[in-house]
């Protein structure tokens, strides 16, 4: 393929062809923001160049130091998270996790999705956090960055190591989740659910096969998605839906039908978060917009901007996720509507600690009583 090269920018490179990267969402691979080099391929005339092999996922093992994450944000529901990944194969355009491959010393964009990190001692550390008796049980959310049900979880099973480890200990868990696959543990889930220590909210962006291809190249469909709401409501599992993101000119058409199919679907309780456009997202999403809806970019845009001040993106505690001024007020509105509607979000279901039990640690001694 002559002057191929030319076109075709490599690990820390820009553009991307689109046949190398068919199945994936970003469109480039912007050295990290912390790297002092950036380097392009070209071609220079010396050299036949060769065809570029398309992009593959690369599995890597993280022998993690500690597992539970914690956080003090106002405006985030849970106090402490677990993420048994890093980077996430469903290559979603605007998943706010992206920016923290920086500090892999990769890219925001394709090495996101492709270079991929387990941490493969996640429920040996769990089961020794917990068993420390300046341990205090409060909810776990389990994917809060990246999808703990992404396709590797298939072969790694390190979500559903991290499932049985809570499950022993009665510890309660909340799960966010774009992915069918989640319906592989309602063996555990079920028996959690009926004791009052678990919830899990499925990420339904749009019911646009063709809109969710082009957002989330290698997510469960929204079809399935639902499948897997039914499911889990099925088996007794408190189910929410997370509307999210909602993209002005994009998919905020959808607010109302969504809820509805959600409720149909068997959900209970909703949300939803705005788009956020920090640090590399901002480009990735932009230079997305403009390959798969060019027609629409600058409105898009646009209206983003009008929720956030006239910038892409302000961090706010309390307008990061849902923005101000008059169109923010406006999806705030309709969501609360419809809401109201479908009768979702009349009773939440609070996950309870009190039925903690500490594991005990290997060699450690058994409680008296």
């Amino acid at each position: 393929m002559a002057g191929a090269i030319a076109a075709i920018v490599e690990a820390k490179g820009q553009t991307v062809g689109a046949d190398l990267r068919r199945g994936r969402g970003a469109c480039s691979n912007v050295s990290g923001r912390f790297e002092s080099e950036r380097r392009q391929s070209f071609d220079d005339g010396w050299t036949e160049p060769e065809d570029p092999a398309p992009l593959r996922t690369e599995v890597r093992n993280e022998p993690a130091r500690s597992i539970i994450t914690r956080n003090d944000s106002p405006d985030i529901s849970f106090e402490q998270s677990i993420n048994p990944y890093r980077g996430c194969e469903h290559g979603c355009i605007y998943c706010y996790a992206r920016p923290s491959h920086a500090y892999l010393g990769h890219s925001s964009g394709l090495d996101f999705e492709t270079k991929l990190y387990a941490k493969e001692n996640a429920a040996v550390l769990l089961e020794a956090e917990l068993a420390n008796p300046r341990y205090e049980p409060r909810t776990i959310a389990l994917g809060s960055n990246t999808d703990p049900y992404q396709p590797i979880e298939r072969e790694k099973r390190i979500t559903r190591q991290i499932l049985e480890v809570l499950a022993a200990a009665r510890h309660p868990v909340g799960i966010v989740t774009k992915s069918a696959l989640v319906t592989r543990d309602i063996d555990i889930l079920a028996p959690m659910a009926k004791a009052g220590l678990v919830k899990v909210a499925i990420s339904i962006t749009t019911l646009d096969r063709q809109l969710a291809r082009a957002m989330e190249p290698r997510a469960t469909t929204p079809a399935k998605r639902l499948e897997a709401m039914r499911q889990l409501a099925d088996a007794g599992i408190p189910v929410a839906a997370m509307v999210a993101p909602i993209v002005p000119a994009l998919n905020d058409h959808e607010i109302e039908g969504i809820l509805s199919a959600v409720k149909a679907a068997g959900a209970t309780e909703a949300g939803y978060v705005l788009l956020r456009l920090p640090l590399e997202i901002k480009d990735l999403f932009r230079e997305w917009l403009a390959t798969a809806y060019p027609g629409r970019a600058d409105r898009v845009i646009s209206l983003m901007q009008s929720m956030h001040g006239g910038r892409d993106y302000s961090a706010e505690f309390g307008t990061r996720q849902r923005g101000s001024g008059p169109y923010a007020q406006q999806i705030a509105t309709r969501f609360r509507l419809a809401l109201s509607r479908h009768g979702l979000n009349e009773r939440r279901m609070p996950l309870t600690p009190e039925l903690f039990k500490r594991p005990v640690p290997v060699g450690g001694q058994l409680p008296l009583f």
